[in-house]
């Protein structure tokens, strides 16, 4: 008999309103525990989680800095060689896509194990007002890609104090 149905058939006793209310959720934890204690640790994929977990991220990290001179995206694309990212200018648009393929066997003993790993990715950054569109830079190294996108000076800025005019109350 679990534990569930074991507190269920004791008899009621007085409990707080805030007990009443905590009981379900107490139980709701005690059964999300109890299938975490019965979780296989031993399982081989679980050891290569934290490997694995990264391809399945829908898109790359992002860093975006700024200068005087430039605006600078490093993006973060392990195990995905240059020539499988496209960088693209459109309508004030930088469109940034890839896709991971890999492939890993092991062999021990009897046994042969292959895995593959296959995940696309988009990420559309939107550029600002003097960003020239004509004078973007990409270069690859180490798993980022860096891209340099050059300020136009006689770009009209994107923003502009507006003066507000009205009369005094009196």
């Amino acid at each position: 008999m679990s534990d569930l149905m074991l507190r269920e058939a004791t008899p009621h006793q007085e409990t707080s309103l805030v007990e009443q209310f905590m009981e379900p959720i107490t139980r709701l934890r005690d059964e999300v525990d109890r299938v975490f204690d019965d979780f296989p640790m031993r399982w081989p994929a679980f050891a290569r989680l934290p490997a694995r977990f990264g391809a399945l991220l829908p898109t790359p990290a992002i860093e975006m800095t700024e200068t005087d001179k430039a605006y600078k995206i490093n993006v973060e694309v392990p195990g995905i060689p240059a020539s499988e990212i496209e960088v693209e200018a459109e309508k004030g648009l930088l469109v940034i896509s890839g896709e991971k393929k890999e492939e890993r066997e092991e062999k021990e003993r009897d046994c042969v194990r292959s895995e593959r790993s296959y995940g696309a990715f988009e990420r559309r950054i939107a550029l600002p007002r003097d960003a020239d569109l004509d004078a973007i830079e990409a270069k690859a190294s180490d798993g980022v890609l860096t891209i340099t996108v050059a300020r136009d000076r006689k770009a009209a800025p994107e923003r502009r104090k507006i003066e507000i005019t009205g009369t005094k109350k009196s």
